[in-house]
């Protein structure tokens, strides 16, 4: 695989705030030549998240230039733990979402805690948190109450699982629960089979990219008014609003949709096919791609059985256009006919697993895969041709950066050091 110099452009740090970089310090010229300023350089993070959604969106911002100061309570990230496997104590679930970050620790549970978070958010322009509703304003750092009137810029947007007020206002969200609740259970799996969790933690990363786009939303209107504002982000709100098309067809049929396995509720052939050697996922949404299909595979005579002839009757015919298909392909080599049919302008490929997918050639010539020195992560998908998401830090551990970045928000040495001895900022983990 590629280095990250190549593949993320790997700038290691521009100086923000008077913050050099590890390759700055190593005099790294080659990554150096390779600089790109990145779209949010100037923009000050301060991130009070943990665990997936909150760290995923900073890292976003992180990744595009912004300088991202992570503050973890005195028991540290719980991701960190959350292995095997592990490197270097930390767990790559934790590795995986805190780069380009600065870290140091801070127990805002203090009244010199707090007063510390406030001087840090005098230069600050985002403020992101994903604390219970209400423990912020328990602090006396709530939006509307203090933080809006000391820093009217600040952009300060709050992560939660239903939000503040409503009937489940202020419960406790977690990606599983709430993929339960919004439905995704219920509509994925095998036909008729149990409720089945998403395998991947879509309502935290979801929320994590919404929150990236609420915060880029809020900056360009900042633009505009010179003022900040609050997003009230929640786990819930954002898992709705993925259950397309299900939601829409239920509004317009009432029927209530259930699990249809790989096939699509709306689309016919869209679903995995068996073959001579490797299932294959095969996708022809309208009349003109079915027919290329058949065309291809040798099969001209299903465009005129009058149980194929339009999307709505192959939907309501999928299983009988299943079998007719798998009759054929289960003589064809599937992963040269996954090939073919996309050279030929079908949407289809293989199934893979996770080291497919890791090994894949696309996967490294469209850059999703970065190392550096012992890090491994997956890339940026966001690709923007001036300003590229840039490798600028890789992950700290715990506290790593308080007393620089304390120095480098205008405290003394002297404070600094009395901060420490008191545990206001802890320098080691508590239980």
């Amino acid at each position: 695989m590629l280095e990250a110099s190549v593949l993320l452009h790997y700038p290691a740090a521009l100086k923000v705030n008077g913050y050099r970089s590890q390759a700055q310090k190593a005099g790294d010229i080659s990554v150096l030549n390779n600089i790109g300023e990145g779209s949010l350089k100037g923009k000050i993070v301060i991130d009070l998240t943990r665990v997936l959604g909150g760290p995923y969106c900073t890292q976003i911002l992180g990744d595009h230039g912004a300088e991202v100061i992570k503050i973890e309570p005195p028991r540290g990230d719980e991701t960190r733990d959350w292995g095997p496997p592990f490197f270097d104590g930390d767990a790559p679930y934790y590795l995986a979402v805190n780069r380009n970050k600065r870290a140091m620790a801070l127990d805002l549970s203090s009244k010199q805690g707090q007063e510390v978070l406030l001087r840090l958010l005098e230069t600050a322009d985002i403020l992101v948190e994903n604390y219970k509703p209400g423990t912020m304003e328990g602090w006396g750092l709530g939006f509307e109450e203090v933080l809006k009137q000391r820093f009217p810029r600040l952009i300060h947007c709050r992560v939660s699982g239903f939000g503040a007020d409503g009937p489940w206002g202020g419960f406790p969200g977690y990606d599983a629960i709430v993929q339960a609740m919004a439905g995704w259970f219920s509509v994925n799996g095998e036909r008729g089979s149990a409720p089945v969790r998403l395998g991947l933690a879509m309502v935290d990363m979801g929320t994590g990219l919404y929150c990236a786009v609420a915060i880029l939303l809020a900056l360009a209107e900042r633009e505009k008014s010179g003022l900040g504002q609050y997003l009230d982000m929640t786990l819930y709100d954002c898992a709705v609003s993925f259950m397309h098309p299900h939601i829409p067809n239920y509004l317009y049929s009432g029927e209530i949709p259930g699990p249809t396995g790989n096939a699509h509720p709306n689309i016919s052939p869209y679903d995995t096919f068996r073959t001579k050697t490797v299932d294959i996922f095969i996708g022809a949404g309208n009349n003109r791609a079915f027919a290329k299909l058949c065309s291809e595979i040798a099969r001209q005579d299903l465009l005129s059985d009058p149980r194929f002839t339009s999307n709505s009757e192959r939907v309501e015919n999928r299983a009988e256009l299943k079998v007719e298909l798998e009759s054929t392909l289960m003589r064809i080599d599937g992963a040269e006919l996954a090939e073919t049919l996309a050279r030929a302008g079908l949407a289809s490929g293989p199934i893979h697993n996770t080291a497919q997918v890791v090994a894949h050639p696309h996967t490294t010539h469209r850059q999703m895969i970065v190392e550096k020195e012992w890090y491994k992560a997956l890339g940026s998908p966001i690709k923007l041709s001036r300003t590229p998401a840039s490798l600028r830090a890789l992950p700290p551990k715990f506290s790593e950066h308080s007393r620089e970045v304390l120095i480098e928000f205008g405290f003394e040495e002297g404070e600094v050091d009395a901060l420490i001895a008191s545990g206001v900022v802890p320098t080691s983990r508590h239980n």
